[in-house]
């Protein structure tokens, strides 16, 4: 019986959810085919199902990358003097990339609502999602740098509801300037954040 080497099946693994990402952004959920993300990867759809059973699955997997980021992004912000500042500062860090992920989130919301399957995913992933924004907010009320009157658990899902819809700009109005757009979230963010003055 053939050995797996860890090391060299998590880099296909990680391959494969790139390529799928590119496909999904190109075509979206329902026009990317596993025989387009095998071509994507430069694997046979056979070698594909050594790593995946579905699309459906390598969303998943998809997630769970995109949340293991976040969990070595809070742990960062946390670590730092300023947790808000540091927030602020990783908004200013990735905007370009999260513009590139505009239509690819929206369409993911879309396909979440015809298909159960997508949607457990992506209800799974928004609650992880609001526990990580949340814990950051405690960490930052304890250290008096986030306004202490803000309950973290709403506040991070208002939080993840401005992220979202702060996507949806560029769809509304392809004449909006999307990094100008990010720099009103950036202050959006601040008074929010921010206690209130004595």
């Amino acid at each position: 019986m053939r050995r797996v080497d860890p090391v060299k099946h998590e880099e296909k693994r990680r391959e494969i959810l790139d390529a799928a990402g590119r496909c999904f952004a190109r075509k979206g959920f329902q026009g990317a085919t596993i025989s387009g993300i095998c071509s994507e990867a430069k694997i046979s759809p056979g070698h594909l199902y050594h790593y995946f059973t579905s699309k459906e699955e390598i969303v998943e997997a998809m997630a769970a990358a995109g949340l293991a980021s976040g969990m070595e992004l809070f742990r960062r912000i946390i670590e730092g003097p300023d947790v808000l500042a540091a927030f602020v500062a990783e908004i200013e860090r990735v905007k370009t990339r999260h513009i590139a992920g505009q239509a690819l989130l929206m369409d993911m919301l879309a396909e979440s609502g015809r298909n159960p399957t997508m949607g457990k995913i992506l209800q799974e992933h928004s609650r992880a999602v609001i526990a990580l924004l949340a814990g950051f907010l405690r960490t930052g009320q304890s250290r008096g740098q986030i306004d202490p009157g803000l309950d973290p658990d709403l506040a991070a899902c208002s939080l993840l509801s401005v992220f979202d819809g702060a996507k949806t700009l560029a769809i509304r109005d392809q004449n909006i300037d999307k990094l100008k757009s990010y720099d009103v979230l950036k202050i959006l963010i601040i008074r929010f954040l921010t206690p209130p003055t004595p």
